[in-house]
């Protein structure tokens, strides 16, 4: 038996990340039902210091040190999400460091996590790592090192730590009736990526795409611990159904989405129309469908977006209704320019979510 010889482009100029991958960022996750099935009956671990566990499925690990500090510890990694290897590294990077925003923290170290293929250049892993470098230091943490291997497919992220007071740390379970809900940034990356992979996205909104995925969510933990926020998340893989999802079944309420005050990246209802939506998609509504209606007035375009998997997507923040408009306009003026009211909190229905 002989070995066929893989040909990789080596032209760094020309190298194209999203060639090497059918679905990379957040798009690769494994469904979440399936992952549910892997995680139940895992032996539970029981620590007093350990304040935030894997049972509500939060953004991070809470584990306290002492009276006036704890670790916020979260890792991340993917298969590229764009074409170039620096933005690459810099989106994973960001998403790595959004659990320890959603918690309500800062970062501190991050270790970078590498599957590399052995046939395709050196430098492009070095842009990668640059990349990632750029956003840790631009977060005001540190890389202390890291840990690489060979794969077929190049994936990358971070091991990350951060810290948080132990009495202020947000989690996705402390949603409470009456309170309002607030998105911080745009959906829509996962159905732009596909189409840029056909060559149906434009330049000008596949570049906003890439932007809003690098934009860090520091600003936003920052607004959250001014207001006292006790309950958010980030908007990831599962799309933004999903993550309501998961706050609701852990905060032990429902949650009513109005789909036309949710906030999307210009052209993107176009192309999901176009039928540019990610598998990933499918997953989520697979996912979602036994907990969430949809009322009949929701089109199917929109519907897609809220399924839609982002990568390094913003923060879902819970805050009483007197402190909504405010919260907003702070999010407006810092980094988040279209952050939006898009939702209300209720006591628990027959389903969990409800789009409107």
């Amino acid at each position: 038996m002989t070995l066929q010889k893989v040909t990789i482009n080596t032209d760094f100029e020309n190298f194209d990340l999203l060639k090497l991958v059918d679905q990379g960022g957040c798009s690769s996750k494994l469904p979440a039902a399936e992952l549910a099935k892997a995680l139940a009956g895992l032996p539970k671990v029981e620590d007093e210091n350990l304040l935030v566990n894997i049972d509500t499925h939060d953004d991070a690990g809470v584990y306290k040190i002492n009276d006036e500090q704890a670790l916020v510890l979260t890792t991340d990694f993917f298969p590229p999400i764009c074409s170039d290897p620096y933005d690459f590294g810099q989106i994973s990077a960001a998403n790595s460091l959004s659990d320890v925003y959603a918690m309500g923290g800062k970062v501190l170290t991050a270790l970078n996590l590498v599957l590399f293929p052995a046939n395709v250049p050196m430098t492009i892993l070095k842009e990668i790592l640059r990349g990632g470098h750029d956003k840790v230091t631009e977060a005001g943490g540190i890389i202390v090192g890291g840990h690489t291997i060979e794969d077929d497919i190049p994936k990358y992220g971070l091991a990350v730590t951060g810290t948080v007071h132990p009495d202020k740390f947000i989690t996705n379970a402390g949603a409470k009736p009456g309170d309002i809900l607030i998105l911080t940034k745009p959906l829509g990356t996962g159905a732009i990526i596909s189409a840029k992979k056909i060559d149906l996205a434009e330049d000008e909104t596949y570049q906003k795409a890439i932007d809003t995925m690098k934009l860090l969510n520091d600003k936003g933990a920052e607004i959250m611990n001014e207001y006292s926020v006790k309950c958010a998340t980030d908007i990831t893989g599962f799309g933004l159904i999903g993550h309501a999802l998961k706050m609701a079944r852990g905060s032990e309420v429902s949650i009513k989405i109005k789909a036309d005050s949710v906030p999307a990246i210009e052209k993107v209802i176009d192309l999901i129309d176009m039928g540019c939506i990610p598998g990933a998609a499918f997953r989520n509504l697979e996912f979602t469908s036994d907990d969430c209606l949809f009322e009949n007035s929701v089109d199917y375009n929109h519907k897609m977006l809220l399924l839609d998997a982002q990568t390094s997507g913003g923060l879902l923040i819970c805050t009483p209704a007197e402190k909504a408009d405010e919260m907003v306009g702070k999010l407006r003026n810092s980094k988040y320019p279209e952050a939006a009211i898009v939702g209300v909190v209720t006591e628990k229905a027959e389903k969990a979510i409800i789009v409107h």
